[in-house]
């Protein structure tokens, strides 16, 4: 299963900044880019619920041109909980008492409904007084439209482009974007796994998406697509050794060999749909059923020579010096 609070974590704690400036410009301008510093999580015990949560991110930065740090607390919600304002004070009581510092509180909502904008509130009145009003900033992401990020030079717009509004027909068009936007980032390798790897959990295609994507591919300037593909083959060298441990964790339920094969499989169509779309046209009968029988070790040697191909001829070059065919 998905750990949907790590993904979020990881993208943050890498761009943390960078989300700043883009939800709360007004806070990028009193913080110290450079003092940044992540604390250990928090346990923190719901007497009234019986459970024991955890939060997400606590990150200690230094106001600029000051001496005085502040903290800013950063919660991922990925379901609708009744009582969260409530846990998300009880959060804000617990940090502001552990550090003895101001704490800035932000939750972001990647559920898919329901669709109210706004911060959030949690307070405690009587008739006569108020006698507490905690405010927190929501980032919502089903509340925003991903056509208004496109443009926005920044990391963790790429990524949240993903899991923001998109209407069913859009899911392509929008992923084009979402590799288009990364791509000119130009991050560093393990940066554009981080994001490239968000986007691939959160607006993944099904077949016929994946062939309208492949169509609006082959359409864009051939330098910008050749960056793309790089991100993409990068998502195909993970995802050979994910493939196969899934397989061998399929192996100990359903069979090690069906496994394995299932997942060597799914990695021989990536790499025809890849070469279909980088070559120009598909891959002869010929040469796809020579990579239909390589084995996973030589599918990822494929796999990290594939940019260095433009044309078949370079195919059938790089099989033919390992004697495949």
């Amino acid at each position: 299963m998905t750990d949907h609070d790590h993904l979020f974590k990881e993208l943050l704690s890498e761009f943390f900044p960078e989300f700043i400036d883009l939800f709360f410009p007004q806070v990028s301008a009193y913080l110290d880019r450079t003092s940044v510093s992540f604390e250990p999580q928090e346990l923190f015990a719901d007497l009234t619920e019986g459970e024991t949560y955890e939060t997400d991110l606590i990150a200690k930065v230094k106001f600029l041109e000051q001496s005085s740090y502040f903290i800013v607390h950063v919660e991922h919600q990925g379901r609708f909980e009744q009582n969260f304002d409530r846990r998300m004070f009880n959060y804000f009581a617990q940090l502001h008492r552990v550090y003895g510092l101001p704490v800035y509180p932000i939750v972001i909502f990647s559920h898919r409904s329901p669709r109210t904008p706004g911060d959030r509130t949690y307070a405690v009145n009587f008739p006569d007084w108020e006698v507490l009003r905690f405010n927190y900033r929501a980032i919502r992401l089903n509340h925003l439209n991903w056509q208004e990020f496109v443009d926005q030079p920044n990391p963790v717009a790429s990524a949240f482009m993903a899991k923001m509004k998109i209407r069913r027909q859009e899911r392509p068009q929008a992923k084009l974007a979402c590799l288009r936007s990364l791509a000119r980032l130009r991050l560093n390798p393990v940066q554009n796994q981080i994001v490239s790897g968000f986007i691939d959990v959160y607006l993944r295609l099904q077949p016929e998406e994946n062939q309208i994507l492949q169509e609006q591919l082959d359409k864009i300037d051939p330098g910008e697509r050749g960056e793309i593909m790089q991100i993409v083959t990068s998502w195909m060298e993970q995802g050979l050794q994910q493939g196969l441990q899934q397989g061998l964790e399929q192996g100990l339920q359903q069979g090690l060999q069906q496994g394995l094969e299932q997942g060597r499989e799914r990695e021989v169509a990536l790499i025809l749909r890849i070469l279909s779309s980088q070559l120009g046209g598909t891959v002869s009968t010929e040469l796809a059923s020579v990579i239909s029988t390589l084995s996973f070790e030589q599918l990822d040697e494929l796999g990290i020579a594939l940019p260095g191909f433009t044309s078949e001829a370079d195919l059938r070059t790089w099989l033919q010096s390992r004697r495949l065919c």
